[in-house]
């Protein structure tokens, strides 16, 4: 086994936060049965879905050059607040850490790196007033697609650090699910695809 694909709750980091109650998190489960795991990315905490991890130093090279080299497919569900059109469209907007507000992020024409989201509509979300869309982020930032959204006029239904306090009350957590990933395998480089259910 060269890696290991983990399908992510929504409230668990993937790897351990400042203090002794936030030493539970992904990479801890999956390396107290695989101990030469290692991680490749992130979700964020509030997000749930795929997340990949390398057996060994070799292998955590290789697909961590994949992601760097955007060999790596990720795609994502998400219920948004309102109805941005029929799509499908993209969201090309420069991204920067908010400082005084971290951990968030912010669109910032002039410091923000390049990021890229494509998003398709999917159909009408679960509760009133809301759209379910599958999202592929180009880029890799931080907080990406929630800010994305977010700065057009459509946060993520739950999202608790970006939405209006309505939106964000309205589900019992981040409507965001990290659902395919599509990857070169890091010992072959045959292309191979995982899925997970989206639970929202």
């Amino acid at each position: 086994m060269h890696c290991i694909v983990a399908d992510k709750p929504a409230g668990l980091l993937c790897v351990p936060g400042r203090g002794d109650d936030k030493q539970d998190c992904l990479s801890a489960r999956v390396q107290s049965i695989h101990p030469d795991a290692l991680i490749v990315h992130r979700l964020d905490m509030a997000t749930s879905g795929l997340c990949v991890f390398a057996r060994g130093l070799e292998m955590q090279r290789r697909l961590s050059a994949a992601f760097a080299g955007r060999e790596v497919r990720k795609t994502y569900e998400a219920v948004v607040w309102g109805d941005p059109g029929p799509g499908p469209g993209e969201i090309d907007l420069p991204l920067a850490a908010d400082w005084p507000n971290r951990p968030r992020q912010k669109v910032d024409a002039q410091h923000g790196k390049p990021s890229l989201t494509r998003w398709w509509r999917e159909g009408p979300g679960p509760v009133a007033g809301s759209t379910r869309l599958r999202l592929e982020p180009v880029t890799g930032r931080s907080h990406q697609l929630r800010v994305h959204l977010m700065a057009i006029g459509h946060p993520i239904v739950g999202d608790s650090l970006y939405a209006p306090e309505a939106v964000a009350a309205a589900a019992p957590r981040l409507w965001l699910h990290a659902g395919r990933l599509e990857l070169p395998h890091p010992a072959t480089g045959e292309p191979v695809a995982w899925h997970s259910r989206v639970p929202f």
